[in-house]
């Protein structure tokens, strides 16, 4: 490219750029012809850039900006599309509706910052002359938001979907229950959310940190299943699946408040968690546990159309089941090796009754090997693990809290908001992290459908919080979930430094730039500790 011709500073960066010479230019007489099979992605173009640009751009047989599917463009796959800009007209084509949806997100990439301000104008807009060719490395890129521990009200998950539509993510996983909170209704176990869903206060340090002192604050809310079936709507007709989680067996402590008998001491009364960590408090292995689990999923199915349902399975302590004369009977019963092995004998009878109803069960793996094969495991410890789920022959997403847990502090610094003990995770980490390593086999390759960052809230109360965790880290992990291969720092941190101005217009307030966050490391060196 000369120049003359910059690329556009794009984020992800598509496959393929091509400046052109030349600008087309959007006024109040630009049209835009959408042919069959594209006005979802036509009204979608128009709800995000007229309420800014103050262009009515409505439909024409003439119009400059044209929409079409073909699905001769078969290796542009599900989400993948073309743009050409020409002076006269801009081509937006894709081989399935979702690959229009990304392309209208280039689209807004391609005009000036301001168009994204909400702050409406007339006049005109400029777009620079490009060709795009691009296609996804991953179909999973996602972003898990915990609304258990710090509930958020659906107007702001709407925005979080936004920002995650704009940046190509493609998922939204959604912790709705854990010890600290129950967010989802279910009708049939109506004290999940009227006890559940309130807890009297909670900690404000990490365990162990100063000491256990409490904000003294009640905290509560929980959504209706009107509000997360609009919010389903919302996020597709942006091109973001809402991937639900139901905690279990363990991290139910807000669940067993409401119904004790759900447990393995029925007799025993306990509140909503206050505390952060682990609690060693888990479901029974009784029938009516089992039988609880299977009512809240088909009401949860009812509501969230995802193929795929999340039901946790991480941090289960088994002290409860081995002191359990029930417990202990149920796992000779089942001719297991002792109470330890009934976690994955839970998880594997809540598994085979989602795939009975056509939905993959997904699971939070701590080795890559103790689910049963029908999960799609998302590995959060270690990498080694991601490599031992795929040889088993699980679905793989990477989740590992190294590189994508936004929860940490992306710094040293004092000014670094109070976040999970332990080292920084940086923007450098989040960007250098691979979802498949390059010496992985092609067969194990195969297995890994992405990758997505976590963000735990134990310490995040605020948008405005979530917001300064997740960017511009949620950035890099877009970045190398689209565009896959190593990790162009360089690259990577010129067009961030561009892409600034548009976080500024949607007012995202992330953490500034700093020049020891953007530190250049040379190719094949490992980065130097933050």
């Amino acid at each position: 490219m000369s120049a003359s011709h910059p690329e556009p500073a794009l984020v992800p960066r598509p496959r393929k750029v091509s400046p052109r010479p030349g600008r087309f230019t959007l006024d109040r007489r630009t049209s835009l012809r959408s042919l069959p099979g594209t006005e979802a992605a036509s009204d979608l173009l128009r709800t995000l850039l007229t309420p800014a640009t103050g262009l009515p751009l409505t439909a024409s047989p003439d119009g400059r900006i044209v929409l079409t599917l073909d699905p001769r463009l078969s290796g542009l796959g599900e989400e993948g599309y073309g743009i050409t800009v020409g002076p006269q007209a801009l081509l937006l084509r894709a081989a399935q509706p979702t690959g229009l949806l990304r392309g209208v997100q280039t689209i807004r990439q391609l005009l000036p910052a301001e168009a994204l301000s909400g702050e409406m104008r007339g006049g005109s807009w400029e777009l620079p002359c490009v060709e795009i060719s691009d296609v996804p490395t991953h179909p999973w890129r996602g972003a898990m938001l915990d609304v258990a521990r710090h509930f958020q009200p659906v107007s702001y998950l709407r925005r979080y979907v936004d920002l995650l539509a704009f940046h190509k993510l493609n998922t939204l996983h959604l912790h709705l229950t854990d010890d600290q909170g129950w967010r989802m209704p279910v009708d049939a176990y109506p004290r999940l959310t009227s006890v559940g869903g309130h807890r009297s206060e909670s900690m404000t340090w990490p365990p162990g940190q100063g000491g256990d002192s409490f904000d003294g604050v009640p905290h509560s809310g929980t959504y209706t299943k009107a509000e997360l079936r609009s919010l389903v709507r919302y996020a597709a007709e942006r091109g973001v699946s809402v991937v639900p989680e139901i905690e279990m067996p363990g991290h139910v402590r807000a669940a067993l408040a409401a119904y004790p008998e759900l447990g393995n001491h029925p007799e025993r009364r306990l509140d909503v968690w206050t505390r952060w960590g682990v609690c060693d408090t888990v479901l029974g292995v009784h029938d009516r546990a089992l039988d609880f689990c299977r009512a809240v999923l088909e009401e949860v199915m009812d509501v969230f159309p995802s193929p795929y349902i999340h039901i946790g399975g991480e941090e289960c302590p088994t002290t409860e089941w081995e002191n359990s004369p029930v417990a202990r009977a149920r796992a000779a019963a089942e001719g297991l090796d002792g109470p330890a092995a009934l976690h994955g004998w839970f998880m594997g009878r809540i598994g085979a009754f989602l795939v009975e109803r056509g939905r993959r069960p997904v699971g939070w793996a701590e080795t890559g090997t103790e689910l049963p094969l029908d999960f799609t495991v998302m590995t959060w410890r270690d990498p080694a693990h991601a490599l031992a789920a795929a040889r088993r022959g699980h679905q793989v997403v990477t989740a590992h809290h190294r590189a994508t847990y936004l929860d940490y502090a992306q710094s040293t610094e004092p000014c670094e908001p109070l976040g999970q003990p332990g080292d920084p995770v940086g923007l450098r980490a989040v960007h250098g992290n691979e979802p498949v390593p390059g010496d992985w086999e092609a067969e194990e390759t195969a297995q890994v459908l992405g990758t997505q960052a976590q963000l735990w809230t134990e310490y995040v109360k605020t948008p405005d919080r979530i917001e300064y965790l997740s960017y511009p880290r949620l950035c890099a992990l877009a970045d190398r979930a689209w565009s896959g291969g190593r990790s162009d720092w360089a690259g990577f941190v010129e067009r961030l430094r561009r892409h600034t101005a548009r976080l500024d217009a949607l007012g995202v307030p992330y953490r500034p730039l700093t020049p020891r966050s953007l530190m250049t490391i040379p190719a094949g060196t490992a980065p130097p500790r933050p």
